[in-house]
């Protein structure tokens, strides 16, 4: 059986069917030298375009941002967060700006405001002022000649004198008894009524430690 040859076998068989000749006048190769003032002008040209860009941009975006705030108006107390001035806050991660924004809004959101964690923080810093009041000495603001003194000072001096009875109870005293009438026992509770809750106790045992890690820096500082 006779197979007619494709013409397309002598390029496979011969990858180089038309040789090229070199000679002086055609050496093979480049031989002008480069173009060095073309390439400078067109990167020039190329620089001087891009910045002319951004700067056409730049005034643009002004405007349209100034266009903007002029059609939504002043700002009110409501978004008092986006008057403050721009910064670059580089490679801050996401939860970093979804706290900003929620303190933002709690600090111009108006009060009373439901507590993020059931009251924890704000009943320990009542009780912890309670406390100050409770167990130290104060002057009592807008009465110069009044100090408020330590709870168990004031039991005790309770104590001692007894409290101090007006003219009309001093009469009621002298008033013979009802028949039947008892004379009522006052007897004392089991507790005070008042437990501080775990997240307290948490916080007051901070702050005792903080104490004596004050207290030990200022004895070795002493020394």
């Amino acid at each position: 059986m006779h197979i007619k040859p494709n013409q397309n076998d002598g390029d496979t068989l011969n990858p180089n069917p038309h040789p090229q000749v070199n000679d002086p006048e055609n050496p093979g190769y480049e031989v002008t030298d480069v173009n060095v003032s073309g390439i400078l002008v067109f990167v020039g040209g190329l620089v001087g375009f891009v910045a002319v860009f951004f700067v056409v941009c730049f005034f643009i975006g002004r405007l349209v941002n100034s266009q903007i705030a002029k059609d939504d108006g002043p700002l009110d107390k409501w978004h008092q967060q986006y008057a403050a001035p721009k910064t670059s806050d580089g490679l801050t991660s996401n939860p970093v700006f979804e706290q900003r924004s929620a303190s933002q809004i709690v600090k111009t959101f108006p009060g009373p405001r439901l507590d993020p964690d059931d009251g924890n923080q704000s009943s320990s810093d009542l009780h912890a002022r309670e406390d100050l009041l409770l167990e130290n000495y104060s002057q009592v603001q807008g009465m110069p000649n009044s100090v408020r003194i330590p709870i168990d000072r004031a039991i005790e001096l309770t104590a001692e004198r007894g409290l101090p009875l007006a003219a009309d109870a001093k009469a009621a005293t002298t008033v013979a008894k009802m028949v039947g009438a008892d004379t009522p026992v006052v007897t004392a509770p089991l507790t005070n009524g008042f437990a501080r809750s775990g997240f307290e106790q948490e916080r007051i045992a901070e702050r005792e430690q903080k104490l004596e890690f004050a207290k030990e820096a200022s004895k070795e500082e002493k020394k």
